[in-house]
């Protein structure tokens, strides 16, 4: 009897067992995210490196929700990772996501920093700062003084309509209430040197250029522009500049965030999980902080060395959750006072 067609068969057969069960062994997820690839690479191959699970990301500038609700419960989405806390609360409210209950991440994450039903989590921060003058004389202010008459012409912001101004608008209706927060921005329109537009970055360029002596601005441009990230003009703009963190009169400094949610239909739903928890390491949260020069979420953690120069930030406490339910209302003032007119 021939038994080599056997034994080949029982070797192969034996080597396809291996494999199935090499493949069943390799861990992955699916990350979909409108964050810039380059600025969450470093995270995720930390990520792999520390656990060996692979990180398959899909790219998405825009239209994040619409992807995963259109793939519907066969989407290969495990983890939706946005910018600003008013797109995660979307993810939300249009079902994408599910609740992850955690120690990790609520022992790391401060409560007006996540969603209080545990759907979507905070990972870094950036704050909405003054970049002024250096010459200026002028070492702190609040929100509420940037309506006083005697910044009249002298100040540069973005669009008001767009997500980092409706952001801070809505904070400040949260604060106070819809009416006061129209006077306020009527009286904020009346000090603008030009025109709303443009973007953050402009606002230093704009200082140099002697346009404005203080802009609106989120605080991780400048660790882009000093960094020289964006070229040597860019350096000067942000050399040209000092970082005031402004607070509310009865809180603190206006902070958004980016941030992430597990899927709804996650079918790596563990792996999703160990990379939330991961992202809120001490190791990734100063990752966060030398990438993007963004405030870690976790109290405590390291900051780069820029992003500490600006001083102690103190992060107003009202929930985000809280301020993106006044998006749509503040986006409404912002066209009846014609902010951006």
């Amino acid at each position: 009897m021939n038994t080599k067609p056997i034994f080949l068969r029982a070797v192969l057969a034996g080597a396809a067992l291996s494999c199935g069960a090499g493949a069943g062994l390799a861990q992955e997820l699916n990350l979909y995210t409108s964050r810039e690839p380059g600025l969450i690479e470093p995270l995720l191959q930390a990520f792999t490196e520390s656990t060996g699970i692979t990180v398959n990301t899909v790219f998405l500038k825009d239209g994040l929700a619409e992807r995963v609700a259109s793939e519907g419960e066969s989407s290969p989405a495990d983890l939706l990772m946005a910018v600003d806390a008013g797109n995660l609360a979307d993810l939300v409210d249009k079902g994408l996501t599910q609740p992850v209950e955690s120690p990790v991440l609520t022992d790391a994450i401060p409560e007006n920093l996540r969603d209080p039903n545990n759907q979507w989590f905070g990972l870094s921060m950036r704050a909405r700062v003054i970049y002024a003058a250096k010459d200026l004389d002028l070492d702190s202010i609040t929100y509420e003084e940037l309506a006083d008459p005697e910044w009249k012409g002298r100040i540069c912001i973005r669009s008001g309509q767009h997500p980092y101004n409706t952001a801070l608008f809505s904070a400040f209706m949260a604060h106070y209430d819809a009416a006061a927060t129209e006077e306020w921005l009527t009286g904020l329109k009346a000090n603008l040197a030009r025109q709303a537009g443009g973007g953050d970055r402009d606002g230093a360029k704009d200082i140099l250029g002697g346009i404005c002596d203080i802009a609106i601005a989120n605080s991780y441009y400048v660790g882009l522009m000093r960094s020289g990230t964006g070229g040597d003009e860019q350096r000067a703009w942000g050399d040209g500049i000092k970082v005031i963190l402004p607070t509310f009169e009865n809180g603190g400094t206006h902070v958004n965030i980016s941030g992430a949610a597990v899927a709804k239909n996650a079918p790596n739903r563990d792996e999703a999980v160990q990379l939330l928890e991961f992202l809120v390491s001490d190791e990734a949260q100063k990752i966060y902080g030398e990438a993007n020069y963004e405030y870690p979420v976790k109290p405590g953690a390291a900051l780069d060395p820029i992003v500490a120069s600006f001083g102690d930030l103190q992060t107003d406490s009202i929930p985000l959750t809280e301020i993106v339910e006044n998006r749509a209302e503040a986006s409404a003032l912002v066209d009846r006072v014609g902010f951006d007119n």
